[in-house]
């Protein structure tokens, strides 16, 4: 089943792109399997291989037709090294199983992954979600930090994340106050680029707008380091005019560091989810004092959508 998804998408994006078009192709949090499962038994049929799995497969075929980069996030299986070591600890606690925040019991036996293939359909990385959701936790194994790739032009420096890992996982937050740990880790690696993928819930506000604009707005405040100036009431709103991108010109129309941010968020229903859609790129300028949302998708919207942009601090176009 998950073959024959992925290769209606394959067919359908083969006729819509061109090879060597694109730069940069993304598919959401856990792209072809669904999102949703509730524990270790239900997961479990559909954890794959890195590298040899059908999501790595696709994505390496994929990359290679279209000759671009290609990143998707798909259930990790762990390795049988990874399971000997959590069955060793769980012997040592005896009969104290791990239990999630809401209390039902972890079994680590996958991790909720991106896997990321180069133009030429060679495997360059992969990465693991490090803030897990609470749908994760009876599953899926933390990852141990973020991860950055450097590329050449025109992508240059692009860090990953995988939805949650906009929010730290400490008992005390705020979305305004922080900490901000993923865009603290771009700022310190000089990223000319941050991807998401996700499968971001809805926000349920404003449901006859097209887009979750609930949610577009905490996904900018959740990286305000990116673009804050230091002053009070710095402005995170915007208008449905302030989404048209400005194709194939320059966003970099200050002296600050500018990282363009690019999320890719699952649409549609599954069980009880209802996802929010609304992929979108932003630009996000260090002292700009407000994030700018360049173009997003609707929130039902289930499409490919082509951004033409220049990346800063160099004079290339990528197309995403």
């Amino acid at each position: 089943m998950i073959e024959a998804l992925q290769y209606l998408i394959l067919e359908g994006l083969m006729i819509r792109i061109e090879p060597k078009s694109i730069d940069l192709l993304c598919f959401p949090e856990m792209a072809f399997t669904g999102y949703a499962f509730g524990d270790a038994t239900a997961i479990l049929p559909h954890l794959e291989q890195p590298k040899t799995g059908a999501t790595s497969q696709f994505c390496s075929e994929i990359a290679k037709l279209l000759q671009c980069y290609v990143l998707a996030g798909y259930p990790e299986r762990l390795g049988e090294d990874e399971l000997a070591e959590i069955e060793a600890s769980a012997k040592q606690r005896g009969d104290k199983p791990l239990l999630t925040p809401e209390g039902n019991e972890i079994h680590q036996v996958g991790a909720n992954s991106a896997v990321f293939y180069g133009p030429d359909g060679a495997y360059i990385g992969g990465y693991r979600k490090t803030h897990l959701f609470h749908i994760d936790k009876s599953w899926a194994k933390p990852g141990t930090g973020f991860t950055t790739f450097t590329l050449p032009s025109p992508l240059q420096t692009l860090s990953l994340g995988i939805c949650m890992d906009l929010n730290p996982q400490i008992p005390e937050w705020t979305s305004e106050g922080g900490p901000f740990e993923i865009a603290d880790y771009c700022l310190e690696k000089k990223s000319n680029v941050l991807i998401l993928l996700n499968a971001w819930l809805d926000s349920r506000k404003e449901p006859d707008e097209e887009r979750d604009w609930s949610t577009l707005n905490y996904w900018a405040v959740r990286t305000r380091p990116l673009w804050m100036d230091g002053r009070d009431g710095s402005d995170t709103s915007y208008s449905e005019g302030s989404a048209s991108p400005p194709a194939a010109e320059s966003i970099l129309d200050s002296d600050g560091q500018e990282t363009v941010m690019i999320v890719c968020n699952r649409s549609g229903q599954e069980n009880d989810n209802l996802y929010a859609g609304s992929s979108a790129i932003f630009s996000m300028q260090r002292g700009a004092g407000r994030p700018k949302l360049l173009d997003g998708m609707e929130r039902r919207e289930e499409d490919i959508r082509i951004w033409n942009i220049k990346v800063p601090e160099m004079e290339n176009k990528a197309q995403v």
